[in-house]
């Protein structure tokens, strides 16, 4: 009875280890250093610093993300400013939404000054109060609009011509044009609505990336060594997110493909030259 029982207990005892044999061959693992070089100076390693090991690469899932998150429709937000049809319909058809560039001015035709309220109203600004020698004043006032309609529309369109002669005589007339639409520059608005946008998906995009597509992590030694074992075959991403890595004046950011063979040490080195400035985006 013994003798079977001990029998019993090396055959599992056996199978056992072939079990874990058979898995340890099914599995490779992964060596990395990781070292960066700032300018003019020696290669440091990134110490104490976690790396993860993605399914995907990183950028990939970012992607993803943005598809799912696209970035607001141009239209739509001009649609939702609280301007004038015609300043709408001019932002629409112009690659324009600084108010304020340099040299707005040439980009606008005299008709467009004259046209459009919020142009017209900033060159009046600009160019009213003696600002400007000789520059037409209205002979009308609102008031003329309800209690002498007929005066009001002849008057404002004496003034509307005399204003169009002056802007074709004196052409240099429309400089200071554009720090006068600064109070409805629509160009802060629009470039907060997509800083939202970014910062909501830089904010989403580890917690996808480690939810979905997480294999292993591991934090590097004193030395700026990672070393995981047990990664089932096939290609991964070696990753270090949406963080970078400092050392002197240079940032930067890792997402390296790798391939795990089984039964197999896999040695990657992590360097300037796979890396991503974090700084400028460039690799």
């Amino acid at each position: 009875m013994r003798k079977t029982a001990f029998i019993a207990f090396a055959a599992c005892v056996m199978l056992g280890h072939a079990v874990a044999a058979t898995a340890q061959n099914d599995t490779g693992s992964l060596e990395f250093d990781a070292r960066i070089t700032p300018t003019a100076a020696k290669a440091e390693p990134v110490r104490q610093f976690t790396f993860y090991i993605l399914r995907r690469s990183y950028s990939d899932i970012l992607k993803e993300l943005e598809a799912k998150d696209p970035p607001p429709a141009r239209d739509t937000f001009i649609d939702g400013l609280k301007l004038s049809p015609e300043m709408r319909k001019w932002l629409k058809e112009h690659e324009i939404m600084d108010l304020t560039m340099p040299d707005l001015e040439k980009e606008l035709t005299t008709e467009e000054i004259l046209g459009i309220p919020e142009f017209l109203h900033a060159y009046e600004t600009a160019n009213s109060g003696g600002v400007t020698n000789g520059f037409p004043q209205p002979k009308y006032t609102e008031i003329d609009k309800t209690e002498h309609p007929e005066k009001y529309e002849k008057q404002k369109q004496l003034y509307g011509a005399a204003v169009k002669k002056f802007l074709l005589l004196h052409p240099a007339s429309v400089a200071g044009l554009a720090m006068e639409v600064a109070a409805i520059n629509p160009q802060p608005k629009w470039a907060a609505v997509q800083n939202e946008r970014r910062k909501r998906l830089l904010r989403n995009a580890p917690e996808a990336a480690q939810l979905r597509y997480l294999a292993a992590k591991a934090d590097t030694d004193l030395d700026g060594h990672g070393r995981i074992s047990g990664l089932l075959e096939g290609r991964y991403w070696i990753s270090t997110l949406n963080l970078d890595a400092p050392a002197g004046d240079i940032h930067l950011k890792w997402d390296v493909p790798v391939e795990i063979v089984a039964g197999q040490f896999t040695r990657v080195e992590l360097t300037n030259l796979n890396a991503t400035d974090a700084q400028t985006g460039n690799p």
